[in-house]
């Protein structure tokens, strides 16, 4: 039972809030018109998707079932090279944060919304990651040994078989949107900033697709690293992982190049947009001793 991506914006609203939504509210939350909204509540009640309250029903849930995001994976397996002196005993997505671990701002978003099975690939000081089950015993830890050799495409590697209905995340970005992070995703997607200019890697964008990844741009979207793939996609990625890893220089690539970049032309990756304050990106010590206060000592 496949739905348009209207339909689907309308369900997923409706299923989160579990509650009656007026006509004029779910225009508001999907941003699409109210003409539009009253044509999909019309057809959702004929087919029995929502009752008359605009609750959703049981088979409105077997709808969006093949949407569900069915798991994380967290790439966590680097040095943190410029966050010393920090870094150096505690592994970058384990570094407090007004009071928290970077990586639980994360962890606690999955949770939320049901996402169940959680892998981390770590690499340096692996094993103070294993604090984490105290909170979230669920997780399973993949341990990269090539972190030191490799980029972090060596992380994707271990992990190229789990990307299906999967949400990739980069374990070194502080989240204060935790709405970021959804129970269920329509299509391939990679999060950005809209900015007018950023020295950083960023994306060029066609109709709403990613059409180039680089660093450095004008009226683009700087990239944030926490993308969602598709089953489909997520087999095109197993093998292209495999092919780029192995090929001449791919061992010294980021992982999402071969999406983005070496393999562009077999994905259509949507961009999904994110806004000032959603995520912190704390590359440096001086940006952490910005953000906690304690660190300027």
């Amino acid at each position: 039972m496949q739905i348009t991506y209207n339909e689907f914006l309308i369900l997923t609203a409706i299923e989160k809030e579990k509650e009656k939504l007026s006509q004029r509210k779910l225009s508001e939350l999907t941003k699409l018109s109210l003409g539009t909204v009253n044509k999909i509540v019309s057809d959702f009640l004929k087919l029995k998707y929502i009752n008359e309250d605009n609750t959703i029903t049981d088979l409105g849930l077997k709808v969006l079932e093949p949407y569900r995001v069915k798991r994380a994976i967290f790439l966590a397996a680097g040095f943190g090279s410029r966050l010393v002196p920090i870094t150096l005993n505690t592994p970058k997505p384990l570094v407090l944060v007004n009071g928290k671990k970077i990586i639980e701002t994360m962890l606690d978003a999955c949770v939320k919304v049901g996402i169940e099975e959680i892998i981390i690939v770590t690499g340096y000081l692996n094993e103070q990651f294993e604090i984490l089950l105290k909170k979230y015993p669920n997780i399973k830890f993949i341990v990269n040994h090539k972190y030191n050799e490799a980029n972090n495409i060596s992380s994707a590697y271990l992990v190229k078989d789990k990307f299906a209905n999967a949400y990739v995340l980069e374990s070194d970005l502080y989240l204060y949107n935790q709405n970021l992070i959804r129970k269920y995703e329509y299509q391939s997607n990679f999060l950005g900033k809209y900015v007018s200019v950023t020295d950083d890697w960023c994306l060029e964008t066609k109709n709403g697709i990613i059409t180039k990844e680089k660093v450095g741009g004008y009226n683009c979207y700087q990239m944030y690293g926490i993308s969602y793939y598709t089953k489909e996609d997520a087999q095109k990625i197993e093998k292209d992982i495999e092919a780029v890893y192995n090929s001449p220089g791919g061992k010294e690539k980021y992982w999402e190049q071969v999406i983005l970049d070496v393999c562009k032309k077999n994905y259509q990756i949507a961009v999904r947009e994110c806004y000032e304050g959603d995520i912190i990106e704390i590359d440096t010590f001086n940006e952490l001793k910005a953000i906690d206060k304690t660190y300027d000592v």
